[in-house]
């Protein structure tokens, strides 16, 4: 017999976020519940890789880094962290907007299977 918290939805939330706001969106995530495993032997858990972000802010942007109009490339770390329920994946998703220092954090929710 499935255990409650294993009857939950599980989703993985995948964000973008540069190198030195990298700690306090972690931090956020981890606060809003992310990166437990179900049955709480490990949190804050998360994979992250390091690579480059592209963009070119356009006319009415307001650019954390770069100028309107100009191609900047950012060293950026990717972060994947489980979100055991809906509600906790709802509230990663909002915390990781208020500490992210872009207008538009680059992030994707997916729901995982349980094969």
């Amino acid at each position: 017999m499935a255990s409650a918290v294993s009857a939950l939805p599980r989703f993985k939330l995948v964000f973008r976020v540069p190198e030195p706001a990298l700690p306090a969106c972690k931090a956020a995530i981890f606060s809003a519940g992310a990166g437990r495993y179900p049955g709480g032997q490990y949190t804050e858990c998360c994979f992250t890789t390091l690579g480059t972000g592209q963009f070119r802010p356009g006319d009415t942007a307001r650019p954390h880094l770069g100028k309107v109009g100009e191609l900047e490339e950012v060293p950026e770390a990717r972060v994947e962290a489980l979100c055991v329920g809906e509600d906790v994946a709802r509230s990663a998703v909002s915390a990781l907007k208020k500490a992210h220092p872009y207008e538009t954090p680059a992030y994707e929710v997916y729901r995982l299977e349980d094969f």
